[in-house]
């Protein structure tokens, strides 16, 4: 691919990416069979399986059980940025502008969804459909069993990065929502966000008011309410049948990079090394969790607990309720891009046979605490520094380096490699091409 080295050009010269699956404090997997990074991974429904996506081109299927890797699913010409495990099938998207779907149990490439010009970002499966978005600016929707495109979104400026889907039944009282098919939201770097009609295509809605791009984004589809986390240091909530902003959330000094919306509370990870805890009905901050070395790049909460993933390689827990720091998972050396939490009751369950209560007096015991956590490495670096540095633009092109990037640009420095650029602009191509 132009503007990116081969894979067999890369060097290996640090300790072999892993999935680190622990549950106190401690890894009780190290799943390491990777010769690049890992960018994304996905549970399971029934919690049985893993998937992980790397920068070396594969993917991985994994028994959670005994953290033994189950396929190999090789195909892809470059990256693989993300991926979704259903029960039966498994969806990658790579750097090569291709998704694919998989077999779990044989491991063989099904189909190839081919059409995007450029990366594609993110997809999500729903309803039967498969959404993807691209750097090429656009979103698009395929039918999961054909494979063919069925709807495409134009209408964004720039890199389309994030996606979420909302089903007909998921708008009681709202207009046409049969018909429409229901609603796709998309968050671009030209700072908006857009609602689409799935079946039409036609874009919904715009979201005005972001002055940076736009990051992540969550939806709350029993109040028709979309949260997004922008460069410009905001969240904001909107309504999506409308398009009306009905309030902004101010108060991180860095670019908003994830979002987690549970209970009517919405947590935020940012760049400022914070991770805040907010009404999502007024926009008031109740909480902010400290602690962290680094930008905030992965939340994940799970029975009253709240993991966080950090571009200082730590893994964090934090009591939800009141905010205390729990544990520290140590083990990675790298940015933590992404956590997953096994349910608690799961035969899968990674207990150690010594586990014992923790933390005496903050209410967590080995039978209440979550069974396991299991955290993504994202990325190869060769410096071991305690302060990462990239090495060159050979994952530029990948989100989670753009998102580590942005810790950077709050903190008054340039992108490295780049000679001091500043502009998160510079994360995508101009259409058709680099």
């Amino acid at each position: 691919m132009p503007g990116r080295p081969s894979l067999a050009g890369r060097s290996h010269r640090v300790s072999r990416p892993a999935v680190r699956m622990g549950g106190g404090g401690s890894a009780l997997r190290v799943c390491a069979d990777h010769r690049g990074g890992i960018n994304w991974l996905s549970l399971s429904p029934d919690g049985q399986r893993l998937l992980t996506g790397s920068e070396d081109g594969t993917a991985r299927l994994w028994s959670t059980a005994d953290g033994q890797c189950c396929a190999l699913l090789q195909g892809h010409e470059s990256y693989v940025t993300f991926c979704q495990l259903e029960d039966e099938a498994a969806f990658t998207c790579s750097a090569d502008h291709t998704i694919r779907k998989w077999d779990v149990r044989t491991g063989q490439c099904l189909q190839v969804f081919r059409g995007h010009t450029s990366i594609v970002n993110r997809i999500l499966v729903a309803n039967n459909q498969l959404f993807s978005s691209s750097y090429d600016r656009t979103a698009r929707a395929w039918s999961v069993d054909e494979g063919q495109v069925s709807q495409e979104f134009r209408g964004h400026r720039n890199c389309v990065l994030t996606l979420a889907y909302s089903a007909p039944w998921d708008l009681p009282g709202a207009p046409c929502a049969e018909e429409v098919g229901g609603l796709l939201v998309t968050g671009s770097t030209d700072g908006t966000a857009k609602v689409w009609q799935v079946t039409s295509g036609c874009c919904h809605q715009t979201l005005r008011g972001h002055t940076g791009a736009v990051l992540c984004l969550v939806l709350d589809t029993p109040s028709h309410t979309a949260f997004t986390g922008s460069t410009d240091t905001t969240i904001r909530a909107w309504d999506i049948l409308s398009g009306e902003q009905l309030r902004v959330f101010r108060e991180h000094q860095g670019s908003v990079i994830c979002l987690e919306l549970v209970n009517r509370h919405v947590y935020s990870g940012s760049a400022d090394r914070t991770v805040k805890c907010w009404l999502a009905d007024t926009g008031e901050r109740v909480r902010t969790f400290a602690a962290h070395r680094h930008s905030v790049s992965a939340l994940k909460y799970h029975a009253g607990t709240l993991f966080t993933g950090s571009g200082d390689a730590r893994a964090r827990a934090f009591d939800a309720r009141s905010g205390a720091l729990q544990r520290v998972f140590r083990g990675h050396a790298f940015v933590i891009n992404c956590i997953q939490g096994l349910p608690p009751h799961s035969p899968q369950s990674l207990r150690s046979p010594e586990a014992k209560p923790v933390l005496k007096g903050n209410g967590i015991s080995s039978k209440s605490r979550p069974a396991a956590v299991v955290i993504s490495l994202a990325n190869c670096l060769e410096d071991t520094s305690e302060e990462p540095k990239y090495t060159s633009f050979q994952v530029l092109w990948n989100m989670s380096f753009v998102l580590h990037t942005l810790s950077f640009l709050s903190e008054g420095g340039g992108v490295p490699g780049t000679g001091g650029l500043t502009h998160p602009a510079w994360a995508c191509p101009s259409p058709g091409g680099w």
